[in-house]
């Protein structure tokens, strides 16, 4: 996440209860320690101020410029540089790649239409979390923060580290080699689940644990880190456009098209291009995140729109110019082949030694990534738990390095299992199953509030509503059924896992509700 000179990196934490709106706010540049920010956290849990203290604030210090700034820092990710030969495999040919990007791009700003609008009708902190919970109910807006706290967030942790070591496997080929294969044949499936377990997982587990532990020890340093590491994954991105631009001579010389899977019907070219915007989507995964800032931005009924809208849209134009300039440089069966386009195609600009820097630069940014997402994630069910919301020993601050030490290491520990259990593909997959199921949600939430709420001040409506909204919607219902279909045993397990929070919430409510009849008995 970047911000302007004064709000460098920050993250809000957002629960609600009895009607009460918490954050906190963690800002590199800042005098007030994260300790004793999250210190003040907590209602009728003993954690937090007496019940007559003003509740803390979030500072609102991100102008547009650094607003759009966030948007773009969220979604520039490592998927760009690798997902190109996935994409190439489905679909087999390079305008029909370069159409996923254009289509999901467009499915995308559509749904950042929709997410500026709930943003600037409700601009307070926690995104998704506030705005499933108003429009449909509190438990969509439980189980919205349950999934992200159990899938979302550990889950692209355990993308990136095995994108990590994608990128690895440039310079150490050996990190990809298969330590053992398991078909596993599944009912109704003619083709059998392949597991695969690479020499690299394990490495990648060891990465993990070092985000973990750099992350359970503090968190000073990393803000300005963040702001350098969100230049260079930009500046990678615009270089390669540069130099396969204005290559004189190295444009690819081959066919355009390959001998990958071909539909044989309407319903499987319909199911085969839903699958392609599968990785797309991952690409552009963070473009729905700045509501989760909303109550730190300056005028966020005016900057949160137009923030959302022109990221959004120079992510877009980003992307669909570097896969051109991938096709331009390497041929498609190069592409098809390919397990790290981007650092292919600077190899055939630069030769072999300016790739490896080119790796190192995003193998470094990856971490940052990574290394960020360990900053930010645990403090999720860090906030649920305070709240009773998550289990217990989540909440706990670990005495000596102030940090939430317990939801750290809970973090470290899914994302390992996840590392363990899946390549680069299905790790996206599984993750991208679940954050669309609830970006759906979130379609559904902006109709139920132009119903219910016709009142609501809406400084921003969605452009072409109802119908880009509905758009948005079914597309992104679509992605998770298809998904399901497609890849059905990561999607079911990812499904049990969202569907498992019910109970919780019910029990945690319930527990909730007798422990505020006993304070409030008492101070009756």
């Amino acid at each position: 996440m970047v911000g302007d000179s004064s709000v460098i990196w920050s993250f809000v934490r957002i629960a609600r209860h009895s009607g009460a709106v918490y954050g906190i706010i963690l800002r590199a540049d800042s005098e007030i320690k994260p300790e004793k920010v999250l210190r003040t956290i907590g209602h009728n849990h003993g954690v937090g101020p007496p019940n007559n203290a003003k509740p803390l604030e979030l500072v609102r210090g991100l102008g547009l410029g650094a607003a759009t700034a966030v948007v773009i820092g969220l979604m520039i990710g490592q998927a760009v540089f690798l997902v190109a030969s996935d994409m190439s495999r489905e679909v087999g040919s390079v305008w029909k790649v370069l159409a996923a990007w254009i289509v999901g791009g467009v499915i995308v700003l559509f749904g950042a239409l929709c997410y500026a609008e709930l943003g600037a009708a409700i601009p307070q902190a926690g995104g998704d979390y506030i705005y499933l919970g108003r429009a449909i109910g509190p438990l969509w807006g439980f189980l919205f923060g349950w999934t992200t706290s159990m899938i979302m967030v550990p889950g692209s942790a355990a993308v990136i580290a095995a994108g990590l070591f994608r990128f690895v496997g440039f310079l150490a080929p050996s990190v990809n080699t298969p330590i053992f294969v398991w078909n596993l044949h599944i009912p109704f499936h003619s083709q059998p689940y392949t597991f695969t377990f690479a020499a690299g997982q394990p490495l990648a587990v060891g990465v993990v644990g070092f985000a973990t532990a750099l992350n359970y020890l503090g968190v000073r340093t990393v803000g300005r880190f963040q702001v350098f590491l969100t230049a260079l994954k930009a500046a990678i991105i615009i270089a390669i456009v540069i130099l396969g631009v204005t290559a004189a001579g190295s444009s690819a010389k081959g066919p355009t098209t390959g001998t990958a899977f071909i539909p044989s019907s309407a319903d499987g070219a319909i199911a085969t291009f839903l699958t392609t915007l599968v990785p797309v989507m991952a690409a552009f995964n963070g473009f729905q995140s700045l509501g989760k800032v909303g109550g730190e931005l300056l005028n966020p009924e005016q900057n949160l729109p137009r923030a959302a809208i022109l990221g959004t849209s120079l992510v877009i134009a980003l992307y669909v110019v570097i896969n051109w300039v991938y096709f331009h440089i390497l041929n498609f069966s190069q592409v098809v082949q390919s397990q790290h386009v981007a650092s292919d195609a600077v190899a055939r600009l630069l030769g072999n030694r300016g790739a490896e820097y080119f790796t190192v630069a995003m193998i470094v940014s990856a971490f940052g990534s990574l290394h960020a997402g360990f900053l930010v994630g645990p403090r999720v069910p860090y906030a649920m738990a305070r709240d009773g919301n998550f289990f217990g020993f989540a909440k706990r601050i670990q005495p000596r390095f102030r940090t939430p030490g317990n939801a750290v290491v809970f973090q470290g520990c899914v994302t390992s299992a996840l590392v363990l259990t899946g390549t680069y593909q299905e790790l996206y997959s599984y993750e991208i199953f679940a954050i669309w199921v609830f970006m759906g949600l979130t379609a559904v939430a902006v109709i139920r509030l132009r119903s219910t709420e016709p009142q609501l001040p809406r400084p921003f409506r969605v452009w072409g509503y109802p119908w880009t909204t509905i758009v948005f919607g079914v597309a992104a219902f679509a992605i998770s059924i298809n998904l399901w279909l497609v890849r059905p045993i990561r999607s079911s397990v990812g499904l049990a896992i969202v569907l498992l929070g019910v109970p919780f919430f019910y029990r945690w409510r319930k527990r909730s509700s007798v422990a505020f009849g006993l304070s409030h008995d008492i101070r009756g």
